[in-house]
């Protein structure tokens, strides 16, 4: 149920997310997944697709659903911006909803709400021919403003004053706001034309796990400060490095954040038999990218300030 980007390809088939071909519909930003459960049990001739930032969420979705059993639910916990531009191939989506998205109040922070002109654009590339995108809010600013950016892409037919799903409406915070006495909003955005620009995915994933070997011993790390290394695309930053309990090796904790896509992984520095050996721990399974090539050779340019010397390289 959970996916594991590392074990596709991008795009991918959602044929083989699920094992089988059906119409699918997107989730973003799930929450605890009452409402995708709702839709996996009225629509059992789905493929549902689920996507939540939120780690508690995700976990609090997948406990409900496995117990519900529901085959043809898939989650992923990191971006929508990700999944729709990098996961999904073009004609592939046949609806995707959002229920009561981030509003980012602040003028300052207004450029990482999710349904902006670019993403209306590049949605339209992977829906369906009449697929479409279903948003229930309670913030009438970012209704608003989902309704211009969308009447700017071009490429959707809107209707606002329809009902939303009775299901959007039994939700944590549906419930909440209605309890409040606060309006809830919701609008009906119909792909009509697809653009021109075929918006390709924005990250390159490869098989390849990078790696280094240099000469000398694995140092000792009493204390380590966070450190962060810009690279094309992106920023790779080393939070924490320790000792392993046995001292045979160091781990370092990197954050890699690029396309929007966000992974935390391990970068070990171990003895091997060529010398000290550098690379990604297959702990939870990150996708090979720019970033994590990045972060494996950042550390070995930390081991070369600490007198060790590269005899061999894979980045």
């Amino acid at each position: 149920m959970l996916l594991s980007l590392a074990d596709h390809t991008l795009p991918t088939d959602p044929a083989d997310l699920f094992g089988r071909e059906a119409p699918l519909v997107l989730e973003i930003g799930h929450g605890n997944g009452s409402f995708l459960q709702h839709l996996a049990e009225t629509h059992p001739e789905w493929n549902l697709l689920g996507v939540e930032t939120s780690l508690g969420s995700v976990s609090r979705t997948f406990r409900r659903l496995r117990t519900a059993g529901h085959p043809h639910v898939r989650l992923y916990r990191g971006s929508g911006r990700f999944v729709v531009r990098n996961l999904l191939p073009p004609a592939s989506l046949h609806r995707v909803y959002v229920n009561f998205p981030d509003p980012w109040h602040k003028q300052r922070h207004q450029d990482r709400r999710l349904l902006q002109r670019q993403f209306f654009q590049v949605l339209a590339t992977r829906l369906t021919p009449g697929g479409s995108l279903w948003l229930t809010t309670d913030h009438p600013g970012y209704f608003r403003f989902a309704v211009a950016e969308a009447g700017h892409s071009g490429c959707f037919a809107i209707t606002t004053n329809a009902e939303p799903p009775a299901a959007a409406l039994r939700t944590k915070y549906a419930r909440r706001w209605i309890t409040q006495g606060k309006p809830i909003h919701h609008a009906r955005f119909e792909c009509t034309r697809t653009p021109e620009a075929a918006f390709p995915p924005t990250l390159t994933a490869t098989d390849i796990m990078h790696h280094a070997i240099l000469d000398g011993a694995v140092p000792a790390v009493d204390s380590f400060e966070k450190q962060v290394y810009p690279f094309a695309g992106g920023h790779v930053i080393l939070l924490e490095a320790a000792t392993t309990v046995t001292g045979e090796a160091v781990l370092f904790l990197a954050r890699v954040e690029e396309a929007d896509l966000i992974q935390e992984l391990l970068v070990e520095v171990r003895t091997h038999e060529q010398g000290v050996y550098v690379g990604i721990k297959p702990f939870a399974e990150p996708l090979s990218t720019p970033g994590t090539k990045a972060a494996v050779r950042y550390v070995t340019e930390w081991l070369q300030q600490q007198g060790l010397t590269l005899t061999k390289r894979s980045f």
